[in-house]
């Protein structure tokens, strides 16, 4: 991977300056989600009057004082009883990874990880141009919480110059400085022990664990790693309490979160939707057709099929998609037609997954290629062997320096099992997909 475009000293910062003080969970202007309601971290219209410190001010009220101990007190409980899971993919509890930062020692860091290295996601890019002061105000409390001294803030190049804009407005608005740096490009790119290697020596490398990131990451600090979206919402819970938080979502996974929605629908996009609501609503807000609707993409490229007749009886939470062996993920909704072979599909992801290893073990680098080349010969030429496929894919799990062999693994199972009749058709010669042209994003030269 090249780290040409690595700034090694932080492009941006915003100084450290004495935030507004506040009386816990502040009073909202006309604008703002007053009841709860969603949007919450975006905008009812998709765009935002302008995406000043002022215009967020007025919508959401002034953060809260977090100088003392018992205001930190109270917020550690509001998290809690918030149950805020992150949004970058595996949903880990938000209170959990903030208690696993030891105060002891050594000053924490805190990274802001917006690096998004999902092909078929945007919304950690469309949060930051629409609402960068929440993930900065989430920074902020993320450092008061762990007691950080300086944050970083990783993004995409698109998102570089309105994010410094936005620093230089939070010349005493923010308690933390808040480096800012161009994100690596790659699927492995925003891991989180990648993103603390890109920071420091501009290769984007997962590092194999232990030692944990919380007890020595970037410069051998204690280190949390966060999603942006997941940032946005700490903000919320900071401003407005754990019981204004749950008026949205389910019990056990409350809250809104972002999807980012394409393939076989009209309006493709970025949505903010409450978790728990039923997947079919989310596709028919994209204008996805059912009666041409051949199997559903749900979480990424890491994640799982689902077969298109059981996206009626399926909701937007972990808990509903557990079933069917598929979870939210990087929030991924792609909508495959039905015209399009899902096998076909699916080989032209995979043999990208497997160009894009890191290069640093073994089952990653001859275990993922051998997997695609199989994969590959049953979706062009029907000479493939699921037997052999199911068998390396299951050998894959948990035997690389970092998750990509089990991510595609898994996706590679869930191929096989969507798509078996599919399958069968390869194998005896013939194909029943009548469209060519390709569905899901795939970077480079690899794809097909």
């Amino acid at each position: 991977m090249s780290t040409r475009d690595f700034t090694a000293a932080p492009v941006h910062h915003g100084p450290a300056g004495l935030g507004p003080a506040g009386l816990g969970p502040a009073g909202l202007g006309p604008a703002g989600p007053r009841d709860g309601r969603l949007p919450r971290i975006l905008w009812p219209d998709g765009t935002p009057p302008d995406p000043s410190l002022a215009t967020h001010l007025r919508r959401h009220g002034p953060p809260p004082s977090l100088s003392r101990n018992h205001e930190l007190e109270q917020l550690w409980d509001e998290v809690l009883r918030a149950g805020v899971l992150g949004r970058g993919g595996a949903g880990f509890p938000l209170f959990s990874k903030l208690r696993s930062v030891p105060r002891a020692g050594r000053s924490p860091v805190v990274i802001a990880n917006g690096t998004e290295g999902e092909p078929a996601s945007d919304k950690d890019k469309v949060l930051l141009l629409q609402s960068p002061h929440l993930v900065l105000d989430g920074i902020d409390v993320a450092a008061a919480l762990v007691g950080a001294a300086r944050a970083f803030l990783v993004a995409p190049d698109e998102v570089l110059l309105s994010l410094g804009r936005a620093l230089d407005e939070r010349h005493r608005a923010s308690s933390v400085p808040v480096h800012l740096v161009p994100a690596a490009r790659g699927f492995v790119a925003g891991e989180a022990s990648a993103v603390v290697s890109w920071i420091e020596r501009g290769s984007a490398l997962p590092r194999m664990t232990p030692p944990r990131l919380a007890h020595s990451g970037l410069s051998k600090r204690p280190t949390l790693v966060h999603n942006v979206e997941t940032l946005a919402h700490l903000a919320l819970v900071a401003r407005h309490g754990a019981d204004w938080y749950r008026q949205a979502g389910t019990p056990e996974e409350p809250g809104s979160m972002l999807a980012t929605l394409s393939g076989a629908c009209t309006h493709p996009g970025v949505r903010e939707v409450e978790i728990g609501r039923p997947l079919v609503e989310l596709l028919e807000i994209g204008g996805t057709d059912p009666d041409r609707l051949g199997a559903v993409l749900v979480g990424g490229y890491s994640a799982a099929w689902v077969r298109a007749r059981d996206v009626a009886s399926l909701a937007l939470s972990r808990a509903s998609l557990r079933g069917v062996g598929a979870s939210l993920g990087a929030g991924i909704v792609a909508a495959l037609p039905r015209e399009r072979c899902g096998l076909v599909e699916s080989s032209r992801v995979v043999d990208y997954l497997a160009g894009e290893s890191a290069g640093q073990c073994g089952p990653c680098i001859f275990g993922l290629a051998a997997v695609a080349a199989e994969l590959g010969a049953l979706a062009l030429r029907g000479q493939g062997d699921p037997g052999l496929l199911r068998r390396w894919t299951n050998q894959l799990d948990g035997r690389g320096a970092c998750a990509h062999p089990d991510g595609v693994a898994r996706f590679v199972r869930s191929t096989l099992e969507v798509f078996g009749a599919e399958v069968e058709s390869h194998l005896a010669g013939w194909c029943t997909g009548t469209s060519d042209v390709p569905v899901l994003p795939v970077p480079g030269p690899r794809g097909r």
